[in-house]
């Protein structure tokens, strides 16, 4: 098993036939709660809220863990070559989720970030508190105002859920705590290619979603494209240039780029085509889930991304291999995996979100309370749902963020920190 995100996780949680033995390799020690994420990012919640160590999850099955790295697979032989090791399978799942893609443009990862790990998370977290402080000592108002400006590209439900916790952010926690500034100045401005935010959404709900990013004073672009993207710059397509200290980058999502080392076809997202049972073609004995596989429903639309449909896909696998590895269940054919759309949802701020389950569409404070349940029941630990649970409810009616701690400093900064005084 290479991965220990949702896919990874669950196919081990469900996987447990007692003659086989399961090892589960992923290059951190812990499961991450993406979801959360981008409150992290936003000072809404501490780094250890939404993780958990993976041994800590397993500490009860039958499963060892390894921290390694993926470097090369050898399908002929059935070996998964590590950074340490290398380990021979009988059966392999690919659960090694995707990267942000630049669409063609990776030298625009130096200036604007995406949003993928823990590091990811306190590194904006940081780079964004330490804009506000750095506004409170200038007196140019140029500067101040491109230290008081963040760009986020991408109006999907990370982009969506980052610029509206930033305009909360700005406007209700730190624009009481600074005196010679105001950040409920601050300018958060959403960068969109789609005439719509959240265009996977019905049209109603998508402009609900606008709506009510405006009402939290975030500028939304849509029908806009980003032409460059330079150090503390942003230019768009029709010329125009936004300053700013802080640029984030949530347009796009590809496969792992180990996927090309499989030798099978692959989408333009770098995803394998596989089989109606998730499997390789050629290899029946490999297995690939959640954003390495693509899937197509019978509409004819790829399985969404999404963490549902990555712990769908583990169960279906977990079920083949315990099926074949039955004594005298005899190898049957297989069934195809199905796809069953639990409904998707995305949160805009402080009583503010959007979803659809099933035909019930919801947008405001009841889709925000929905967001927060669905949330709190997937995330894994009794830890991290009681902190979790307590951090909303304390921010809700106290209108505070304590996760407000600089960790990251840029290179200049840092260097000047560990200077000798």
């Amino acid at each position: 098993m290479l991965g220990a995100g949702f896919g990874g996780l669950t196919f081990c949680q469900h996987f447990r036939h007692p003659s086989a033995r399961v090892t589960l390799v992923d290059r951190t020690n812990h499961h991450l709660f993406q979801p959360l994420l981008y409150q992290v990012a936003a000072s809404g919640l501490s780094a250890p809220d939404i993780a958990q160590p993976i041994r800590s999850i397993l500490r009860r099955r039958n499963v060892v863990v390894l921290l390694d790295k993926v470097v090369d697979f050898d399908l002929a032989n059935k070996r998964v070559l590590l950074e340490m090791t290398t380990q021979s399978y009988d059966y392999l799942v690919l659960a090694l989720g995707g990267c942000t893609s630049y669409f063609g443009h990776p030298e625009w990862e130096q200036f604007a970030p995406g949003l993928k790990t823990l590091d990811d998370a306190l590194r904006i977290r940081s780079r964004v508190l330490l804009a506000f402080e750095k506004a409170e000592t200038v007196c140019d108002p140029e500067v101040r105002q491109k230290l008081m400006t963040i760009v986020i590209v991408g109006g999907g439900p990370t982009g969506v859920e980052l610029a509206g916790s930033f305009a909360e952010l700005a406007r209700t926690v730190l624009r009481r705590e600074f005196r010679r500034i105001d950040p409920g100045q601050a300018r958060i401005i959403l960068i969109e290619a789609a005439p719509v935010v959240l265009s996977h959404l019905p049209p109603d709900l998508a402009q609900s979603a606008l709506r009510q990013l405006r009402n939290l004073g975030v500028q939304v672009r849509t029908s806009t494209r980003v032409k460059e993207i330079r150090q503390g710059e942003v230019e768009l397509n029709d010329g125009e240039v936004i300053q700013a200290e802080n640029i984030l980058w949530a347009a796009g999502v590809s496969a792992s780029p180990l996927t090309q080392r499989l030798g099978v076809e692959l989408d333009k997202a770098g995803r394998v085509k596989v089989n109606a049972d998730l499997s390789l073609p050629g290899h029946p004995e490999v297995f690939a889930i959640g954003d390495l596989a693509l899937v197509l429903q019978k509409n004819g639309k790829p399985v969404p991304g999404v963490s549902p449909a990555a712990m769908q896909m583990a169960r279906h696998v977990a079920r083949i291999i315990d099926d074949e590895l039955t004594p005298g269940a005899g190898r049957a054919q297989r069934s195809p995996f199905k796809y069953r759309d639990k409904g998707t949802m995305a949160t805009i701020g402080r009583s503010a979100a959007v979803a659809m389950i099933g035909r019930l569409k919801m947008s405001g404070w009841f889709a925000w309370l929905a967001w927060l349940f669905v949330h709190l029941i997937f995330l894994i630990g009794f830890r991290n749902k009681l902190f979790v649970l307590m951090q909303w409810t304390y921010s809700y009616f106290m209108y505070r963020r304590s996760a407000r701690i600089i960790t990251y400093l840029p290179p200049e900064l840092d260097a000047a920190s560990r200077a000798p005084r």
